[in-house]
Parts: C-alpha cells; sequence; structure tokens
C-alpha cells in the first residue's frame, strides 16, 4: 500500500476525536455513576462498553483494517454489550427484589412521628402524670428503629406539643432523633444524649464506653422476642434453635435439611453492633458465626465499598429482627415469621415464657465510671424513667405492639 501522509493524518485526527468525545464521554458518565448517579450494575459496565464501541468506531473509520476484521471489533462489541447488558440486567432484577429491612426504616419513623394527625403511635386516653412544660426541659433521646415507635409515644404523651409542622421529624429534631442502634451507642458514649432505646450492648460497644472512661447503665422497660423470617413462599414455618445455630454456623446449607425444598439457604446478617445481630451472636452460644453475605456500593471518585448486604427477599433467603419491626413488614405478606421449638412468636409466648429467644429492652444512660448514674443526679431524667415504668408508661409498651414488664 502507497503511502499516505495526509490519509494517516485525517485516520489520526478522526481516531483522536473519536478518543476525546467517546472516552470523554464514557468517563464523564462512569464518574457520575461513581457519585450515585446510576445503579452499580450499570457504572461497572460503562467502562467495558465505552472501550468497546471506541475500538469499533476507530476501526471503521480506518481504511488500514480490513472489512473482515471491522465486522470482527464490532461482534466483539455486540458481544461485550450483551455481556453487559446481562450482567445489568440481573442486577436489576436483584434491585427488585424487596430489601425488607433497609427500605422498611424510614417508611416506619415516617408512622409513627409524635404529633402528626394520621401517627400511628400509641396514645394514652387520659392525659400522662407526667409532663415537660418547656422544651429547654427535653430530654435529648435516641435510639434503635426497631424502637423509635414506643418512644415517640413517651415523647408525644409527655414533650411539649409541636409548634412547627416537622419540629418532632426524628432528623430534623434536636431532641429526638432515631438513628439506629449503632449510632445511638456512639451518641450515648460520646456523650451527646441523655438517653437511648435499645436493647443490651455488644462486647464492642462495652469495650467503647469502658475506653471512653464511661459506664452504661440498662434500665428495663419492655420485653420483645428475637425473631427469624423467610419469604412466605418458603413451605418452612418452624425451625429449632439447634438448626438456625447449624444455618447460620453454615452446618446446613440447604432447605430441604430442615424439610423444605431443595434450594440453598441465603443466611442474612445485620452489620456488627446493631441489636438484632449482637442477639445473632448470643444465640451462636459460642459456635462460630458464618461470614454474612456482602454487597458493593460505589465510594467517592469510582471507590468500592463493601458492607454487609441488607436483607433481600429471595425464595430460599432467611433474616432475623425483633418481632415488632418484622411485624410490620409482615402486614405486607412479604415475609413470614418462623416458630421456634414449635412456639409461634406472639405476645401471650412472650409472657409466658414459652418462645425461647425472649429479652428485655432498655433505656440506656450512661456516666463516668466511678460515678452515680445520671438517673440519680438529673431529676428531670429520673422522673421520665420513673413515668415509663408507670402503669402509663407501660401501658404505651403495650399499646405500641411490644410486652410490658408489668404485663
Amino acid at each position: 500500500m502507497k503511502f499516505d501522509g495526509k490519509r494517516i493524518l485525517s485516520e489520526l485526527l478522526g481516531a483522536l476525536f473519536a478518543f476525546i468525545f467517546l472516552g470523554g464521554g464514557t468517563f464523564f458518565l462512569y464518574l457520575m455513576g461513581s457519585f450515585g448517579m446510576f445503579p452499580l450494575y450499570v457504572t461497572r459496565v460503562i467502562p467495558f462498553v465505552g472501550a468497546a464501541l471506541l475500538a469499533a468506531v476507530i476501526a471503521a473509520m480506518s481504511e488500514y483494517v480490513s472489512r473482515k476484521w471491522t465486522r470482527r471489533i464490532w461482534c466483539l462489541f455486540a458481544a461485550v454489550s450483551l455481556c453487559c447488558a446481562l450482567y445489568a440486567g440481573h442486577g436489576y432484577y436483584e434491585d427488585s427484589i424487596p430489601t425488607i429491612e433497609a427500605d422498611d426504616r424510614m417508611a416506619l419513623l415516617y408512622n409513627y412521628i409524635p404529633f402528626e394527625e394520621e401517627s400511628k403511635v400509641a396514645t394514652l386516653e387520659e392525659e400522662a402524670t407526667l409532663r415537660i412544660s418547656t422544651r429547654r426541659d427535653n430530654l435529648k433521646l435516641d435510639g434503635a428503629t426497631a424502637l423509635y415507635p414506643v418512644y415517640a409515644a413517651f415523647v408525644q404523651a409527655t414533650y411539649p406539643e409541636r409548634v412547627t409542622e416537622r419540629e418532632y421529624y426524628p432528623w430534623d429534631n434536636y431532641y429526638v432523633q432515631c438513628n439506629g442502634t449503632i449510632e445511638a451507642y456512639e451518641r450515648l458514649i460520646g456523650g451527646d444524649v441523655d438517653v437511648i432505646f435499645c436493647a443490651g450492648p455488644s462486647q464492642a460497644q462495652q469495650k467503647a464506653a469502658e475506653e471512653a472512661g464511661r459506664e452504661l447503665h440498662l434500665t428495663p422497660i419492655g420485653r420483645e422476642a428475637f425473631v427469624f423470617f423467610v419469604n412466605s413462599k418458603n413451605p418452612v414455618t418452624s425451625l429449632t434453635v439447634e438448626q438456625i445455630q447449624g444455618i447460620y454456623s453454615g452446618e446446613i446449607t440447604n432447605w430441604k435439611e430442615v424439610g423444605g425444598k431443595n434450594q440453598s439457604i441465603r443466611p442474612f446478617q445485620r452489620a456488627a453492633d446493631s441489636g438484632s445481630q449482637t442477639a445473632l451472636e448470643q444465640l451462636m452460644a459460642g459456635r462460630t458465626l458464618m461470614e454474612p453475605e456482602q454487597r458493593d456500593r460505589i465510594g467517592g471518585m469510582g471507590g468500592i465499598i463493601r458492607e454487609v448486604a441488607s436483607y433481600r427477599n429471595h425464595n430460599n433467603a432467611i433474616g432475623y429482627s425483633f418481632r415488632f419491626y418484622a411485624s410490620e413488614m409482615e402486614a405486607e405478606d412479604e415475609i413470614r415469621l418462623l416458630a421456634l421449638n414449635g412456639i409461634a412468636p406472639t405476645k401471650e409466648t412472650i409472657r409466658d415464657g414459652s418462645y425461647p429467644i425472649a429479652s428485655e429492652f432498655y433505656a440506656v444512660t450512661a456516666s463516668r465510671i466511678g460515678e452515680a448514674p445520671p438517673q440519680e443526679t438529673n431529676e428531670r431524667l429520673a422522673a421520665f424513667l420513673d413515668w415509663i415504668l408507670s402503669e402509663q408508661g407501660q401501658e404505651l409498651v403495650e399499646k405500641t405492639g411490644y410486652v410490658s414488664l408489668k404485663g
């Protein structure tokens, strides 16, 4: 072939412009995905599709690439695009399966905001015997998502009524927040709140408190069941505690081993130091807990961060939570609570002790090590905790859906 400088220069310029526009466009789209504009499964395929398209366009523009190789490169682009589409389609399918605990958190908080007209928060028929008259006397509260409905009921009964429309929204209010168990303990240990409503602390949270020179004080205010749930289409309705331990230690891996279908078991876990994860660790009684399923998410500038996957309601999945929180989701008929040792988790079986995994939940306070608990030195806090344990406070525990200590 005769050397043609103009043609080569023209093709080089064409390739440069293709690289600038297609390569730049690919980088821009990937950058947008890195900041959360697209799902992870879309962001991941962008570079492959962009590179394959760029190669195909440059080949088509060049007279030095034979038609045969140009067709092969376009076929390669089509194959790459198909594989990426299948990968993204699978990701879309996974995303379409309900993510129970993560997706339901905000809905639960919305449903129980104090002083809202359509709030589901429990109320007393008479005025509370404890009333906080001014906002400057409000105690700063935080807690587990599963317990927000009950301490929101305490707030509506005793705190000053709202003045502005969003005053008691848990993500706006200075005094009443709901950041979940992990952050609630962090804020209590850091001295940012007066009291939190949670399950008992994990060993890591106890150690964090000790390292900060703080001592945690637990006041039981009610009882609740730790429950396991499966997809409502799963035929398994009951497991033994030993079978649960076998599933979460990795010894039992197929539902047919416990009376179900011949399909692998997909056991989900919660983040470390969450209330339900601490309960699972206690249930395992020294047995090795298998590594939790992980999910990837995009961090800034395309970094991939791995974290514990939220429960996704596959037909073969199993997850766990506390009864009230899981029952809120069960109302949608997406999941079914499992009986343990043949005993269903109900208020009656929690009350009489027949359900095998029931425990107290707490109002937790903190003091410096060696000092008296704050409820012994803070009159407002002492009065609030005393009222929670009174007949009215325990009535709200029951009306919310938990089991009172005096029931």
